[in-house]
């Protein structure tokens, strides 16, 4: 016995040391996992702890971004022009999607489109990352958006989204001055300060770009807690967009849409300015485009058509449209004369019906002339040749001094973009452009508004505004205030005196004068212009659009429209407190007091309708509104048609 304990004892006591290697190996191989583990576990949820909490939210909570909807328009009686609209989109979030062909298939037969996969693949290729949003598909109509809300559990990943839209109520009116807006590009983003995102819209023209920061707005965004398929749960978080503030114009939208009726089927321009502040009360560039198609996500088909269209339809004729102001310019010519001293009220010139000055004759638009005249006569009969000798005893360079301090040759200043100066010549200007010197020849045609002298329809509005107000120069303007959304101003625009001009009131009585009878006196060329119960006073004018050849125009009744001359008409009202100025220009219209006059006329007619003067009794129609008389003067003749005769 004691013998078989003393073997199992020593065969025990043999065996301990073969196992406890084992033990110590596998104890060390436990610890070692152990270690690795902790360590793991200390980086993952220790070092890496924000990230890992981000990516977990990530797969329940959407991050959802609301821009804040732009500040509406109003015309000058707080009517709205332009408000914003609810549109609907169809938005996909490449990480929640599970079989990306089939969801794809499916979408783009629900919504009827082809081309869903591509903008996917567009989106991938501009490095966005699976998680962020990539909309599909914009502006859904409601059949649309019923078939997408029905199949919501077949399309995981995909979600509707409502966005606001800028709407402009009444089409193209005043599309020149409004502008559009448009999806932020990569120019915009690298231009602007602001917190843009691809999908963002911002403005691209007009007003719309120029008070952009002030009409856009602080977006907004809510957390959203979502399900596997991305259907939303519930609310987590919401910051509330701050909406843009809205801009109150000074056009009055009847007084818009009334010049817009007058222009018609004119290719042209009209501005309308209140000569004693120098607000806009109208502009009309023609031919219009309307800007709800950029709203809506233009088309390469749509903007290949704009761009294209031989009419410039995009082109803001108003500002950028530079043609030689004709007739109009003998206004400027009567002014600087005056002022300097070579033409007074009683200097008289004969015409014959031309002037030779060297060895060229230089025709008056009246063939049989117009006999002797003076400087009231001139500007009501619009005689070529007495303002061929009051340029040629003014030069050319004392006329630009004062053509300059009227505003010709440089920019109004208005918040516009691409604005044109114009051009208004001089001998140190033609030294500097062609290395030439100046002709006295040259002087005749920049006389009469032709040759090398251009200028667009707002700097002629506002040299009318300046002989109507004695002088002053105003920065034109068309936002009167900003509103918050509670209606309270934010900020007020008053009027900007640019420069007081130094006019002799003696002279200008005289240019007055000549105006008012071109309109009311007899042999004026602007009696299509005349109102019954308002004193109007202009100058209508016509600008030559192809040069005579040998002396020789082309005969009316074979003249193609694209070569016929430009109508000019410029005009203030009423006579003795002027209250309105007013430029139009008729492209290809022929004689301005045909063409422009009657425009001008429609126009002057319906703001009167809409602000008598003191004192005035205009009839009353049928509908209470007060109502001017109508013009006994001739129709105008429509785009297309030979006019009469006349300057």
């Amino acid at each position: 016995m004691a013998r078989w304990r003393y073997y199992n004892s020593s065969k025990q006591s043999r065996a301990i040391p073969r196992i406890e290697p084992r033990i110590a190996v596998l104890s060390a191989l436990i610890a070692l996992v152990m270690s690795v583990v902790t360590v793991r576990l200390y980086y993952l949820q220790i070092i890496r702890h924000k990230e890992f909490v981000v990516l977990a939210d990530r797969n329940r909570i959407r991050i959802h971004r609301q821009p804040a909807l732009r500040g509406l328009v109003f015309d000058v009686h707080h009517r709205p022009l332009v408000d914003t609209r609810p549109s609907f989109d169809a938005v996909m979030v490449p990480e929640d999607v599970r079989n990306a062909k089939q969801t794809v298939a499916r979408l783009e037969g629900l919504l009827g489109q082809d081309n869903i996969a591509a903008k996917l693949s567009q989106a991938e290729d501009d490095g966005r990352p699976p998680f962020d949003p990539v909309t599909v598909e914009e502006h859904l109509g409601w059949q649309q958006v019923v078939s997408l809300e029905t199949h919501q559990l077949q399309l995981p990943g995909v979600s509707l989204e409502v966005m606001p839209e800028r709407h402009y109520i009444y089409g193209g009116l005043a599309a020149h001055l409004l502008g559009y807006v448009g999806e932020v590009a990569e120019a915009d983003l690298r231009r602007s300060a602001g917190d843009y995102r691809m999908g963002d819209e911002i403005g691209k023209f007009g007003l719309e770009r120029v008070f952009e920061s002030q009409l856009r707005g602080q977006a907004g965004g809510q957390e959203i807690e979502v399900d596997s398929v991305g259907r939303r749960l519930k609310l987590l978080r919401e910051i509330p967009e701050i909406p843009g503030e809205s801009v109150v114009l000074s056009l009055d939208l009847d007084l818009q849409q009334a010049a817009e009726k007058a222009m018609g089927n004119w290719s042209g321009a009209l501005v309308a300015v209140d000569p004693n502040t120098g607000y806009i009360l109208a502009m009309v560039s023609h031919p219009t485009f309307d800007p709800n198609i950029f709203a809506n996500g233009i088309n390469a088909v749509q903007w290949r058509g704009l761009t294209t269209d031989p009419a410039h339809p995009l082109a803001n004729r108003a500002i950028a449209g530079t043609y030689p102001p004709g007739s109009t310019f003998k206004l400027i010519d009567a002014i600087a004369a005056m002022e300097e001293h070579t033409l007074t009220p009683e200097t008289s010139y004969y015409c014959p019906g031309g002037l030779y000055y060297g060895n060229r004759e230089y025709h008056c638009w009246r063939k049989q002339g117009h006999g002797t005249l003076s400087v009231h006569r001139a500007i009501v009969g619009s005689c070529d040749v007495f303002f061929y000798q009051v340029g040629i005893h003014l030069g050319i360079d004392r006329l630009a001094h004062w053509a300059r301090l009227l505003g010709l040759g440089e920019k109004t200043g208005i918040d516009l973009e691409n604005e044109r100066a114009g051009l208004m010549p001089s001998s140190l200007w033609k030294e500097k452009r062609f290395r030439q010197r100046w002709y006295p020849a040259e002087t005749l045609s920049v006389a009469i508004g032709q040759g090398y002298v251009a200028a667009t329809p707002l700097q002629m509005a506002m040299v009318a505004a300046e002989i109507a107000n004695g002088g002053t120069r105003y920065k034109p303007q068309f936002v009167k205030q900003e509103e918050a959304l509670d209606g309270a101003v934010v900020k007020n625009f008053p009027p900007i005196v640019e420069r007081r001009i130094p006019l002799d009131p003696v002279i200008l009585d005289i240019v007055r004068s000549g105006m008012c009878d071109v309109v009311n006196g007899v042999g004026g060329t602007g009696h299509a212009a005349h109102l019954d119960n308002i004193t109007v006073c202009g100058k209508t004018g016509t600008s030559q659009v192809v040069k005579e050849a040998g002396n020789a125009r082309i005969p009316e009744d074979k003249e193609p429209l694209k070569y016929r001359d430009h109508g000019w008409f410029v005009a203030y009202a009423p006579s003795n407190h002027p209250q309105i100025a007013i430029a139009a220009v008729m492209e290809h219209g022929g004689h301005g007091g045909s063409s422009a006059g009657p425009v001008v006329h429609d126009v002057l007619q319906k703001f009167f309708e809409l602000y008598p003067p003191p004192g005035s009794k205009p009839a009353a129609p049928a509908n209470g509104a007060p109502q001017v008389a109508p013009n006994p003067a001739p129709e105008r003749a429509p785009p297309g048609t030979i006019a009469q005769r006349g300057d």
